[in-house]
């Protein structure tokens, strides 16, 4: 039995992208993975880990052979291999083949008759012998975003490679990678332990980088450390650490020994709006902010150093002596924006171009402003409000504080407007217009920010498709997709019945010029109403539930998503297969006649006790689904249509619907239309799965 030892690789590098280094050490792991499997080489579990100096993997219980591998080889049918008991060329091209005399083929049984064959063992390789192939493939594959040269070599990497570990248990592998020959010497903390370390065993890794070379090698633990040693900052402070998860990844990548440090600024900075600090903090010197009980800014910080210093305050001095003019930038910077009011920057956007065949920021505002009291009208807000804010939605991206600091777009304008004494609904627009901002964010609360959030994203869509750049593939500049799922996250969320086709038609007129004018509402409606395809995914619906909407012409998402809730209840009833599946057969018989077919039924020419009764069901449930439906509950529209199940498994068991009398056929298939139409009012249930 073959021995398995811990297989490590390290390869010694300078500074990384801190963003990278996950990314490499786990697509190194990957590359490795696939290709052990590939040579059918057993192992154990795999770590990745990395730090801004170094990239590693650890592969536990790797074996120290590649298995035999027992090999059968099939050749021609053994009627075709010997002719008058002579070996023909067929048989004597696959013995050379196999590098063997024609004696040493044998027979072989296969489920299509005796064929030639040869069998044979194939010795494994050891590990020592394929693991440098693997891992240089597996390095020189890494999806490096930008490589760069160094000195007079012809090696590239994402930074200069210093060195290369290659061991399984406590012995190298000789390898050479990236122009580096292996060994089992690494090196430690660049300032703390800058000497050779010798590595005895790969097993001992991340305890000698820690104790003698003072670095946390496994990024997780690192990360936790540094989150430890923030939040215990913080206590000491009275006080609550803001943890950014981005910053706190990004730290992770910047350190390869984590030290907390808290530090102070001018309170007088307080006076700026928090945001402005927190970006500036966090942005240009990757501070954690912090918050009293109140959960206001507090002046002070608290900073990840990479170094343990004897003399901590000098670290904090330095750290509070770079802090000090980037507040200060922020706050002239906000001092300078408040000496004009946001209306007085309108004529501004005129010369900022939104999009060079959609015009600038001014002509933007203008078609939205039009959209937006539009939408306000719709929901009950005040109308001037819808407009006001529309006016003033982009003046803020030509402050000084958001071309310095582009996140607060939006948060800015919000500011500046209560300055400017501008109305709170307004005010609160400006804000809201951007929400919600990703997955799971917060949708605007206000009327005027839901007018303004949604006229805004509307008139973008419009434009962008109406001159030919629909999103494709991974490519979406404007990002469409997201525009869409925020319009359709406001009017669900919001329990805003509005007519989306009815919306996209105001937002293109505003448009002049659009080469595909003609076919952009229909574009975009498809194209946003596919969204739900995801969205019931993430609701755990089957894609038949959605499918069953989508093909009905439900252009308002509010009552498109109460449709999908609806059917998938209905779904998950006893009797939904059984009606799916007839109303498959329904809309199969039906689209087989000629012209559309009536659905008024001639209650005197039923004559069997089954379409008797089927109708009698029909015309029942309808007179309870009907108004149900009318008021949007779905649901229980569904469950009264569910007690259809009885009377049509009867009907198709009993009556023989193309009868040979012409009015008697004409007749049951009313009724067939009436039921089918009944479903159609919610959704198309043929679509759901049947049984």
């Amino acid at each position: 039995m073959a021995n398995e030892r811990t297989f490590l690789i390290e390869l010694g590098c300078e500074e990384l992208p801190p963003g990278a280094i996950a990314p490499l050490a786990e697509a190194l792991a990957a590359g490795l993975c696939r290709k052990m499997d590939d040579a059918e080489l057993p192992h154990g579990e795999v770590h990745a880990w990395g730090t801004p100096r170094r990239l590693t993997v650890a592969i536990e219980r790797l074996a120290d052979i590649q298995p035999d591998r027992h090999i059968e080889k099939l050749g021609p049918a053994l009627k075709a291999a010997y002719k008058d008991g002579e070996p023909t060329k067929a048989a004597l091209g696959f013995a050379r083949s196999c590098g063997v005399d024609i004696s040493e083929l044998e027979e072989i049984d296969t489920d299509k008759g005796l064929r030639l064959g040869h069998r044979h063992v194939e010795t494994g390789q050891s590990t020592c012998e394929l693991m440098p192939a693997i891992a240089e493939s597996a390095v020189n594959e890494l999806p490096v975003p930008k490589n760069m040269r160094w000195g007079d070599s012809r090696v590239e990497f994402s930074r200069p490679v210093h060195w290369l570990v290659m061991l399984h248990g406590e012995d190298v592998i000789p390898a050479t990678i990236l122009g580096l020959t292996s060994d089992r010497i690494t090196y430690g903390h660049r300032f703390h332990a800058p000497e050779a370390i010798e590595l005895v065993n790969a097993d001992t890794y991340l305890e000698v980088l820690e104790t003698r070379g003072k670095v946390l090698a496994d990024m997780n633990r690192r990360r936790q450390e540094v989150l430890r040693q923030v939040q215990d900052q913080a206590k000491a402070l009275k006080a609550t650490a803001v943890i950014d998860d981005d910053l706190l990844t990004e730290v992770t990548g910047l350190v390869e020994w984590p030290v907390a440090l808290a530090g102070r600024f001018d309170e007088r900075f307080l006076e700026v709006p928090p945001e402005c600090l927190v970006s500036s903090m966090k942005a240009n010197q990757k501070y954690f902010h912090l918050l009293d009980e109140q959960d206001n800014l507090i002046p002070a910080f608290i900073t990840i150093s990479n170094i343990e210093s004897r003399d901590p305050r000098q670290v904090i001095e330095g750290n509070e002596r770079v802090i000090r003019p980037r507040l200060a930038d922020a706050a002239f910077f906000f001092e300078t924006d408040r000496k004009r009011t946001l209306a007085s920057r309108c004529d501004e956007l005129s010369k900022v171009v939104f999009q060079q065949k959609l015009g600038t920021l001014a002509d933007k505002s203008r078609r939205t402003r039009v959209v937006a009291a539009a939408i306000a009208s719709s929901i009950g807000s005040p109308i001037e409000h819808a407009e006001r804010a529309a006016e003033l939605a982009k003046c803020d991206l030509v402050t000084e504080m958001v071309l310095e600091f582009p996140e607060l777009q939006g948060i800015m304008g919000a500011y500046y407007a209560r300055f400017d004494e501008e109305a709170e609904p307004v005010a609160r627009a400006l804000y809201q217009q951007y929400l919600p901002r990703f997955a799971g964010d917060e949708t605007p609360d206000e009327p005027t920010g839901v007018a303004l959030a949604l006229a805004d994203r509307l008139d973008t869509l419009t434009g962008i498709f109406g001159i030919g750049q629909r999103p494709s593939g991974t490519r979406d500049p404007f990002a469409l997709r997201r525009a869409s799922i925020s319009v359709l996250s406001i009017l669900v969320r919001g329990e805003y019945n509005l007519d989306l086709r009815e919306l996209l038609g105001l937002a293109t007129k505003q448009h002049s010029n659009l080469p595909n004018a003609d076919t952009v509402v229909n574009d975009v409606l498809e194209y946003m109403l596919d969204r739900f395809r995801t969205w019931a995914q993430d609701a755990g619906m089957p894609v038949e539930v959605y499918q069953a909407v989508r093909a009905r012409p439900v252009t308002r998402p509010y009552d498109f998503e109460r449709r999908l809730k609806a059917v998938h209840h209905f779904s998950q009833r006893d009797e939904a297969r059984a009606l799916a599946a007839a109303n498959k057969r329904v809309a199969n018989i039906l689209s087989k006649q000629d012209g559309e077919v009536a659905h008024e039924v001639d209650v005197a020419l039923l004559t069997e006790p089954a379409e008797k009764a089927l109708h009698d069901a029909i015309v029942s449930a309808s007179d309870r689904a009907l108004p149900l439906i009318g008021e949007g509950d779905y649901a229980q529209a569904l469950d009264a249509l569910a007690e259809l199940k009885g009377p049509v498994d009867a009907f198709f068991d009993q009556v023989m619907v193309m009868a040979e009398d012409d009015q008697i056929r004409r007749n049951r298939l009313a009724i067939l239309a009436s039921l089918q139409q009944l479903f159609l009012e919610i959704a198309d249930i043929s679509l759901l799965p049947q049984g």
